[in-house]
């Protein structure tokens, strides 16, 4: 059972990166451009929102190709856990009760994907091994 862990752990951490570039991408894209429409008023950004968007979507594409993956995963982490601590820490200590649950998970995806790199399928892991 070992062998199938060991053989599956790089492209499955591959797949938590592709999957969760995906998803904050549009976090990024929904904040920049309005799309897709969430059904809140999009008004006036403010600089924060200004800010965490645009990193969610270039950290979004960075993340989804695999380039700079640490780097990225790292600064997104720190952006997660600001935002938690700015917008839903104020309202209660629980994130389940402040619904910022959402904020505090990618804030860990983003930590070990720091930690962990980005796998196999990425632009780092081929400069990687051209470079062996």
């Amino acid at each position: 059972m070992e062998k199938f862990w060991t053989h599956w752990h790089a492209k499955v951490l591959a797949l938590l990166r592709i999957i969760v570039g995906f998803l904050i991408f549009w976090h990024g894209a929904q904040k920049l451009f309005g799309y897709p429409p969430s059904g809140n008023a999009q008004g006036d950004l403010s600089v924060l929102l200004l800010v965490s968007g645009i990193l969610e979507f270039i950290g979004g594409i960075t993340l989804f190709v695999g380039l700079f993956t640490r780097w990225t995963a790292f600064v997104l982490s720190g952006m997660m856990a600001v935002a938690y601590f700015l917008v839903f820490f104020s309202k209660s200590f629980l994130p389940i009760v402040n619904q910022g649950e959402l904020a505090v998970l990618y804030c860990f995806v983003f930590l070990y994907l720091f930690f962990a790199g980005g796998g196999t399928f990425s632009i780092d892991y081929y400069f990687k091994e051209k470079n062996r």
